[in-house]
């Protein structure tokens, strides 16, 4: 019959070796993360650490957080705007441990944000060199601007009927509507709201599904506003999904953002017209129809400065007019030494109707001549006068 040892005695052996090979030591992974299983209550978090090879596991070993480490879930959470669910890919530190009862585990002792954030940045750049090849939006290759069809269209003159998609009861939703109702202007606007998450793993899927409720009654519309307050950079992962910008792109109605801040510009930013917060957003509405209202009173001015000039001109030439039938009055004609013939009570223009022994009357300027005529000739060479 064989030796036997007792299990303890064989685990404790694994324990005391594992101990002394790691005791101390720590090792930054990069993984993805399954079967999570959060205790919340108990600031617990027990999960599997795998790798594949294509869709092949080929490695796997369990992790946990205990409570000393358990806020880095939270911490995780509340920078990237991402739930610590299975499915998400992690850079995180850890130590190796065994017990004798879960057995070999990775204690997660700190999650690097920024790898996540960085993720997020290449897989923003991937999705706008696919939409650029399917043509959803154009790069200039001068300047680097995007165009889309919908960034393309032309505002209204006047922006009074909006479509606002935000979040229920957030800062966005209250800092434009404040803006727009509060502008000093009084510019009345009909401001209608979809109200939706604007910010999580499903936000994309809501704000498009909003987009099309809109489209079915676009008319009515003058624009589409989509607003969320402040956040983390990862907060912009919902605004780079390729269906939503899709849906941003091919809009009939012009869309105007404000979901960032200056540092942070999304795809969805890039196909629409971008306006940092919800309350640039605001303004540059007001804006737009102040810049009208100006247009319309340089038109007004410009209208009635030709109105006036051209009542000036009238006048001028009324006053020429004037003058002129003044200078040729009779009264005026005989004080430059002219005489007014006539014959029978009437002006004689042509002197071929007088003949000899016709009686004239000459009207000068102080005196009326009475004469008969005697003789006609002609005045071949005219007089100098």
């Amino acid at each position: 019959m064989p030796v036997t040892q007792k299990l303890s005695e064989v685990v404790n052996e694994i324990e005391g070796t594992i101990r002394s090979r790691f005791l101390g030591r720590t090792f930054w992974i990069k993984a993805e993360i399954a079967d999570v299983k959060k205790y919340p209550d108990k600031r617990w978090c027990f999960l599997k650490f795998i790798e594949k090879s294509g869709s092949m596991v080929t490695t796997d070993i369990k992790g946990v957080l205990w409570s000393n480490t358990y806020s880095n879930i939270e911490n995780f959470e509340s920078a990237t705007q991402q739930t610590f669910s299975s499915g998400l890919e992690i850079t995180c530190n850890v130590g190796v441990r065994f017990h004798k009862r879960y057995g070999l585990t990775l204690e997660v002792l700190e999650i690097d944000y920024a790898y996540a954030i960085g993720k997020l940045e290449l897989e923003r750049k991937q999705t706008i060199e696919r939409l650029i090849k399917e043509k959803v939006i154009i790069q200039d290759a001068d300047t680097g601007q995007f165009y889309s069809r919908n960034n393309s269209l032309e505002l209204p003159v006047v922006i009074q009927r909006i479509a606002l998609i935000t979040a229920p009861d957030s800062d966005g939703q209250r800092d434009f509507q404040k803006v727009v109702r509060g502008n000093k202007y009084g510019y009345a606007f009909a401001v209608t709201e979809f109200l939706t998450r604007i910010q999580g793993d499903e936000a994309a899927g809501l704000i498009a599904e909003k987009l099309s409720v809109i489209a079915a009654s676009a008319e009515k519309f003058d624009v589409v506003v989509i607003v969320r307050g402040g956040g983390s950079d990862t907060d912009f992962k919902s605004f780079n999904d390729a269906d939503l910008v899709k849906a941003v792109a091919a809009f009939p109605v012009p869309v105007l953002t404000g979901i960032g801040h200056d540092r942070n510009t999304s795809i969805t930013d890039l196909v629409a017209r971008q306006n940092r917060t919800p309350t640039e957003t605001a303004t540059f509405i007001i804006d737009h129809n102040m810049n009208f209202d100006q247009e319309i009173e340089a038109l007004n001015q410009r209208f009635f400065r030709a109105a006036d000039n051209c009542l000036d001109r009238a006048k001028n030439d009324l006053e020429n007019y004037r003058q002129r039938v003044k200078n040729l009055s009779p009264a005026s004609i005989l004080k430059k030494g002219f005489a007014i013939v006539m014959m029978d009570d009437k002006i004689i223009t042509d002197p071929g109707k007088i003949g000899e022994n016709a009686t004239t009357k000459t009207i000068l300027k102080d005196e009326i001549i009475y004469s008969t005529v005697t003789k006609k000739t002609t005045n071949g060479n005219g007089i100098d006068l």
